[in-house]
Order: structure tokens, then sequence, then C-alpha cells
């Protein structure tokens, strides 16, 4: 299930450092116990880039580059196409290539990944990620974890960006401290954002013009 078919109240699960260190080997050693052997690894930026270099460390594999394509925002919000906005540099015809992600939520970000690799000549393509969403319209060819009930994934190299996307979600037209923020964010959303984190992604809100300031509270800009 998606953000939008939640109408607007949906569940978030944090992903911390180790747990998520732990995915990336189960993921490089389900590739590596396949027999896959590829000559590069291609992660899919943002979120794929920390996952891949750990998945290449496991696999004692030096060959790693990325590109850059456009789905999903901060805080769960869906952009109105799938778009590659960094190609990549790299001559793979005739390569075999393992294509690295986070998660697949509708799959339609790893599945643009491929037609975009597929043009491009390569002999053999296999995709890995962290987490598999029940949800999605494409399945990876490994999978460190099932998905079955959908929720937001919030992975540690994102999770300022997160509480800073969810804090502004929540934000309404009354002056609220941090502490009530907090609690609304976890009420709403159960993340429970770090309490220094929380009150620096507010300070950079007021900051950018999406809340407003009073003292120690705030409210929504708008």
């Amino acid at each position: 299930m998606t953000p939008e078919e939640e109408a607007g109240s949906f569940s978030c699960e944090l992903v911390g450092w180790e747990e998520a260190a732990d995915l990336s080997r189960t993921l490089a050693y389900k590739i590596r116990n396949s027999g896959y052997c590829p000559d590069i690894v291609i992660a899919i930026g943002r979120g794929g880039y920390v996952p891949a270099r750990v998945v290449c460390d496991y696999m004692l594999h030096e060959k790693l580059t990325s590109i850059k394509i456009e789905h999903w925002g901060i805080a769960a919000e869906k952009k109105e196409k799938v778009t590659v906005v960094f190609p990549l540099s790299n001559d793979i015809s005739d390569l075999k290539v393992l294509i690295i992600d986070d998660v697949t939520d509708t799959g339609e970000t790893l599945k643009a990944a491929v037609d975009y690799i597929s043009s491009l000549g390569p002999v053999e393509i296999r995709t890995g990620v962290l987490h598999h969403k029940d949800c999605s319209v494409y399945e990876p060819d490994f999978y460190a974890k099932y998905v079955e009930k959908w929720r937001w994934i919030v992975y540690p190299w994102a999770l300022y960006e997160e509480t800073f996307g969810f804090s502004k979600k929540v934000l309404s037209g009354e002056y609220a401290t941090p502490g009530e923020i907090r609690k609304k964010l976890h009420d709403i959303y159960g993340f429970d954002a770090d309490t220094g984190m929380l009150r620096d992604a507010l300070v950079d809100l007021a900051a950018s013009g999406k809340a407003t300031r009073s003292g120690v509270c705030f409210k929504s800009a708008g």
C-alpha cells in the first residue's frame, strides 16, 4: 500500500546503521551464493549508494559506479515521473551488471533503471535491494528482506532529511514546542525522532521559509 492509499496517515520504520549493514551483508551473500559474478555494480542514487558499497565490500568487488534516478522526494513525497537525472558514464557493453538500490516501493525506480541500463548493451542484468515490498510492480532478483505490510522505511543515510520532511508534514497553524511536534510525529507516523536532530530540523524549516518560529515554538509557514 502506498502513502496515497493510506489517506495521509501511515507508519514509518526507522532502520539503524547496524541493521542496514546486516541487511547489506545478507544481500551480498545471497548474490554470492547464487553464483552470479557481475563485472560491474551500479548503485541507484541516492538510496543505493551505501548499500551498494557494503555489498561490494562483502563480495570483494572493486568496480562500482552509479546513476541518479529521481522518483521519491523527502518524507514519502512521490514525484510525477521517474527520471534518470545523472546517466551512466561507463561503457558497459557486453558486461554482466548488478544494480543495487535500498528498496522497491512501487518498483518503478528499479524498473526504470533496468530499462535504461538495458539500452546500453550489457550481456546480463541482475538487481538487488535491501527491502522488497509486496506492493512493488517489479521484483528484484535478490532482496535481503521481504516487506508484507506497507510502511515508509527511513534509512540512516537519510534520517535528517526525513526528520525535516515529516516535521513539515505535522506542523499546523498553531505554534507547538519541539516536544509536542515529536509526539505528533510518533502518533501519526510512528516516527520516533531524535530530540536534537528534530530541533535542528525545525530550525532549518524556519530558515528555509517552510515554518515560522517564535522562541522555541514552531508552526507551519502556510
